[in-house]
């Protein structure tokens, strides 16, 4: 199903926002892109990856108030959803959101305010802060992941005008429509994770290079709670999915903690064990213990690499397909949207 609400003549920028399931927060994300103030003229391109709840009879009866493009399609994961969007999209810019950060009212202005300020080439990507939602309840770990740990880790970006490829979130990103076209997400990782990480990559290598530059202005709200026991599930996905990226760009083995004759050595499961015991007696304590977090969940990206490596993950993958970006569109293992 696609749908088209409005009129759509000339946007200037496309706001694409893959969603499923999210229908807890997705309704608050629409209302606040809606609501934007002083931003150039723009549409919503919203694209449904196979909601299995409400969503589709939502998104149908939903009355925009701004230019909206509607796109269903079967669950195929957040990359596919993002590259049907891009496809879809009628802007000359590209601003991502996840159905889970909810932008503040100044939040597009910024974006293309900074893109302007910094000569407005197709080769430049914006990505903005995105914070915690009220509604969740941040915990120290909470802080950590996003501000210095796995999740984001704003305050590892030491040169806002030159940013390291793999800070290129995708739940808060703006960039030229044409270089996705020409670069799109693969499909071939089995979850949502460095999907987008791969995209850039490909990007800071292409001609011209992808610039990355960072603009806190430009502030999403995270509705998303999770919990030390969820983000360690997270980073085994992570670690599996890091092997296909491994597979696609073998020169970046020492970043993904992978090489040609596999992951390394898993660390001691029994002493995982107590640190996983203490690590969950004390995340929800006034406590910050960033170095037993990194090693919990060290543990767990590692176990995912093991797991891709017995599995072969990646490992179909031909030469051509390699060096061509040729995409499978494979259904992903993993359904949830994770930003």
């Amino acid at each position: 199903m696609t749908t088209v609400s409005g009129t759509t003549d000339d946007p200037m920028v496309s706001v694409v926002i893959p969603t499923y399931q999210r229908m807890d927060v997705l309704p608050e994300v629409l209302d606040a892109v809606e609501s934007q103030r002083g931003a150039p003229p723009f549409e919503i391109v919203v694209v449904d990856d196979g909601s299995e709840d409400d969503t589709r009879a939502f998104l149908a009866a939903r009355r925009f108030a701004v230019p909206a493009r509607v796109l269903c399609q079967e669950n195929r994961g957040p990359a596919a959803a993002r590259n049907a969007g891009v496809r879809a999209a009628a802007g000359r810019w590209l601003a991502f959101l996840g159905d889970d950060t909810v932008p503040t009212s100044g939040w597009l202005a910024r974006h293309m305010a900074a893109h302007g300020a910094r000569g407005g080439g197709e080769e430049l990507a914006v990505i903005g802060y995105t914070r915690w939602h009220p509604r969740v309840r941040t915990t120290r770990f909470l802080r950590y992941i996003n501000e210095y740990g796995l999740q984001f880790g704003y305050r590892l970006i030491e040169d806002p005008d030159d940013v390291p490829f793999n800070f290129f979130y995708t739940s808060n990103l703006s960039l030229h429509r044409a270089r996705l076209l020409d670069h799109p997400f693969d499909e071939r990782f089995p979850y949502p994770a460095w999907e987008d990480i791969e995209a850039s990559y490909r990007l800071a290598r292409a001609t011209p290079p992808q610039r990355l530059v960072y603009e806190p202005g430009a502030v999403v709200l995270h509705d998303h709670p999770t919990d030390l026991s969820r983000f360690m599930a997270r980073q085994e996905k992570a670690g599996y999915s890091a092997v296909v990226f491994y597979r696609l760009h073998q020169e970046l083995g020492t970043f993904l903690g992978v090489g040609p004759d596999g992951p390394p050595p898993l660390p001691s499961i029994r002493q995982q064990r107590r640190r996983e015991r203490l690590a969950r007696a004390l995340q929800n304590l006034p406590v910050r213990t960033p170095r037993l977090w990194e090693e919990v969940l060290r543990f767990h990206y590692i176990a995912g690499l093991h797991r891709a490596w017995r599995e072969g993950a990646g490992s179909e993958l031909t030469p051509a397909e390699v060096a061509t970006g040729i995409r499978s569109g494979r259904r992903p293992a993993d359904q949830e949207n994770e930003p």
